[in-house]
């Protein structure tokens, strides 16, 4: 629902508004700007029976979209090619649920990492000329979620594909012999145990740190000031022009929250 809101601002002086007002001036004003709110949530005038209604519903229709409605894997499937050395497969979009120990026959103990591969679908195909001249692409989408959060050329890319809209998309560098039609369901058989696989994940951010935690500067005993400091920052020269810190000096700031990748 949209909602007026006016904001008062009460200032003695004109030179809140006029820069060139005398400065002696008494006079005082008003200031009113009013602002449109339209940030409604569809759920927001609904019961909790309501909300379950309408979450079952979209559940319902999901399983219709890609089981009957629009699948395209009801058409004639492309042809399967055979692997070759040098072929690259599509990835997979999962969830990392935690951490759990493995211990081996020999009493060994390996912490692994668990993923679960929820709904995840082949959305788009992206041929060389379209995607950067050199290879082709896959879109692989991930855990359907509400389509009122997505806009609506998200929503006609999952239409075209026959799947429900996705929460994380990404795109996969494949060869052509590795081709998968847009609609396929991809699964955690999709890799067999025993291969070696490279996982990119957002990393836990670390709030805003300093030199030493942000970049690992180790300290001893007889030095112990130096690895603290940061770069000179400078000071303004007689133009009045603040220097810039020069690219790749190590300052302190917020810490992690950037892609990182493991290789397998």
């Amino acid at each position: 629902m949209a909602g007026w809101t006016c904001r008062f601002f009460l200032q003695r002086g004109a030179r809140f508004l006029l820069s060139r007002a005398a400065p002696e001036s008494s006079s005082q004003f008003i200031a009113c700007t009013r602002t449109v709110k339209t940030t409604t949530w569809f759920e927001e005038h609904l019961t909790e029976d309501n909300q379950e209604y309408m979450k079952k519903i979209i559940a319902e229709d999901y399983r219709k979209l890609t089981a009957e409605r629009l699948s395209p894997l009801k058409d004639e499937p492309w042809p399967r090619q055979e692997w070759t050395e040098g072929s690259r497969r599509v990835g997979l979009v999962a969830v990392k649920l935690g951490m759990v120990p493995i211990w081996t026959k020999t009493g060994e103990r390996h912490v692994a990492t668990m993923l679960q591969v929820q709904d995840c679908h082949v959305i788009k195909h992206l041929t060389k000329a379209e995607f950067d001249g050199h290879t082709a692409a896959l879109l692989v989408g991930g855990k359907n979620v509400s389509p009122f959060h997505r806009s609506e050329s998200q929503m006609e890319m999952f239409s075209n594909a026959g799947v429900p809209p996705k929460q994380k998309v990404s795109t996969f560098k494949v060869s052509d012999n590795a081709i998968i039609k847009p609609g396929t369901p991809l699964y955690a058989a999709h890799f067999r145990p025993g291969q070696y696989v490279d996982v990119t994940a957002k990393t836990i951010g670390k709030g805003f740190q300093g030199v030493m935690k942000r970049w690992g500067s180790k300290a001893s005993l007889r030095l112990t000031v130096k690895p603290r400091l940061i770069v000179g920052q400078g000071h303004q020269d007689q133009e009045g022009i603040q220097p810039k810190f020069g690219k790749g000096k190590r300052c302190r700031g917020r810490w992690a929250t950037f892609p990182k990748l493991l290789t397998g």
